[in-house]
């Protein structure tokens, strides 16, 4: 087998850059959740990012493209400040947490809450503290605030009284002398205390730089791909370099997280190995030859023209549509599986988020990102795009019912393929068989920005307020229904309303159609 020296620069660099990234990216929402991040406010933070990146890819071109002589220095720039940001949350130092356990009640005393203790916890004084405390004589928690008191030897003492938001003060409290007590820091109940400390906001800003620089990074690299390949060689064969390097980044990481983690999770590992990747990355990347990327000239006057079109209209919204059905998995699947594996008693919980992501990228994804293309000559753009809602229902109801994470594991390997890929490549393509002469290129754009922009954006937030209120599982249960109602009303929609096809882009009688290949190949030319 004769090997293309040419494009080894380009594999490596899709495999290596997709390697260093496989060991954070998917952790930073229960990165978060550990620094004591809700899930409101993260699918609020995650909501925003999606947009970001519609603005970040324009202006990152007209930036290429005034200092053109500078591109492939600017480039890896970027590759270095991403590292560099998401390398920094390693050392955010974590909210200080308390554990205190008391024996036969002898360390503590039970007092009157006063206003001065109610005004301390309020402005996030260290030394009065909400805290939840649990009892072997009572299996309901209690919430209470802790002042620390100074003693005269060298043992802590400190007082606990009821937590009231109707008064501010209550009675004395008393417990058999036999009871053993265990208080925690409550961090669901801080009256935003968390946001306001150094440690919220430094990990929101590395997380912000680090999510932008990479998605930025990300389109970029497809575009010097095509400048590379030409209509020459197959784009697929040097992607699925990439994919690879992602699955075996991120079963190796899982692994070696929970090797070296004691009682608490150490990311340390995963830090290393996205340094050590990122080294090499960049030494590949200086043998890339980069293209020159245009910012639209127009493309708000663009998006009104296309978006009379009825078809072009009821595509898109559905392009959303997949984009909040997807955004759970997303942001949210590792949450789950990590309150799932407490509630369980399951160990070695990093090694299997590893192994989730190895079997989505190296099982479903390269098998379905194969066959997409022939399911989409088979039964159509219309019945496959309302099948991946379906495939999604089946995804949610099934993780939801399990009675161990483990099981999750060959759920993602068999659904990861008809959902995330089968889905992708159907917007791809539908989108170029909707786009009018002429603003193929435009309409790639929008049904992308849609998909993983606006839909990300949304699904987010509501998975995160949903998640906080009614647990993992009943989210799980609501976006299988929306998935379920999607899938009917594309149809149905398509057979009444859309039935005329008057809306589509034609020649003579017959619809112009293009391969997925060309249709991919036209998303990221964009």
């Amino acid at each position: 087998m004769r090997i293309n020296r040419r494009l080894l620069p380009i594999k490596a660099h899709f495999f290596l850059f997709m390697a260093s990234l496989a060991p954070i990216l998917p952790q930073l929402p229960v990165y978060g959740k550990e620094l004591g991040i809700s899930t409101v406010v993260m699918g609020t933070l995650t909501g925003i990012l999606p947009i970001i990146f519609l603005f970040a890819k324009p202006l990152f071109g007209m930036l290429v493209d005034v200092y053109r002589d500078y591109r492939k220095t600017i480039f890896m720039s970027m590759i270095c400040i991403m590292v560099l940001s998401f390398a920094l949350l390693n050392f955010i130092p974590p909210e200080p947490r308390l554990d205190v356990y008391f024996s036969n009640i002898g360390d503590i005393y039970f007092g009157n809450c006063t206003a001065q203790d109610f005004l301390k916890e309020q402005e996030c004084n260290n030394y009065t503290l909400r805290v939840t405390c649990t009892s072997n004589c009572s299996t309901m928690p209690m919430s209470y605030l802790m002042t620390q008191l100074k003693s005269s030897n060298s043992s802590q003492q400190y007082k606990l009284c009821n937590w009231s938001n109707e008064s501010l003060s209550s009675k004395n409290d008393s417990l058999d002398v036999t009871c053993d007590m265990k208080c925690a820091r409550d961090f669901e109940n801080r009256n935003g205390c968390l946001y306001q400390s150094f440690t919220f906001w430094s990990f929101v800003t590395l997380m912000y730089v680090g999510s932008i620089g990479f998605n930025v990074i990300n389109s970029v690299t497809d575009a010097i791909c095509f400048d590379i390949i030409g209509q020459e060689y197959d784009y697929g064969k040097q992607r699925v370099w990439g994919t690879i390097g992602w699955g075996l980044s991120a079963l190796f990481a899982g692994y070696i997280v929970d090797l070296f983690s004691g009682s608490s999770i150490s990311y340390t590992p995963a830090f290393i190995i996205m340094l050590v990747f990122s080294v090499f990355d960049l030494s590949a990347c200086t043998k890339l030859k980069l293209p020159v990327m245009n910012a639209p000239e127009n493309i708000f006057k663009e998006i009104k023209h296309l978006m009379n079109n009825r078809h072009v209209a009821i595509f898109i919204t559905f392009a959303v549509f997949a984009g909040i059905v997807d955004s759970f998995i997303i942001y949210y699947l590792f949450w789950y599986v990590e309150d799932f594996a407490s509630q369980t008693g399951t160990k070695n919980v990093k090694l299997l988020e590893g192994l989730i992501l190895a079997a989505e990228t190296l099982g479903g994804e390269v098998i379905f990102f194969s066959l997409a293309g022939k399911i989409l000559k088979r039964f159509g753009h219309v019945h496959c795009f309302s099948m991946c809602f379906v495939n999604y229902a089946l995804r949610y109801g099934l993780i939801s019912v399990v009675p161990s994470p483990w099981w999750i594991v060959p759920i993602e390997f068999v659904f990861q393929g008809p959902t995330y890929a089968m889905t992708y490549t159907t917007i791809v393509e539908y989108a170029n068989e909707l786009a009018p002469p002429g603003a193929s290129a435009t309409m790639q754009g929008i049904a992308a920005g849609m998909d993983d922009g606006f839909g990300y954006a949304i699904g987010s937030f509501i998975a995160g307020i949903l998640y906080k209120y009614i647990g993992g599982r009943n989210t799980m249960h609501l976006f299988s229904a929306f998935g379920v109602f999607c899938s009917i009303l594309h149809l149905v929609l398509h057979k009444t309303y859309l039935r005329n096809k008057d809306g589509l882009k034609k020649k003579g009688n017959t619809t112009e159609y293009k391969s997925p290949e060309d249709a991919v190949k036209i998303t990221y030319q964009t």
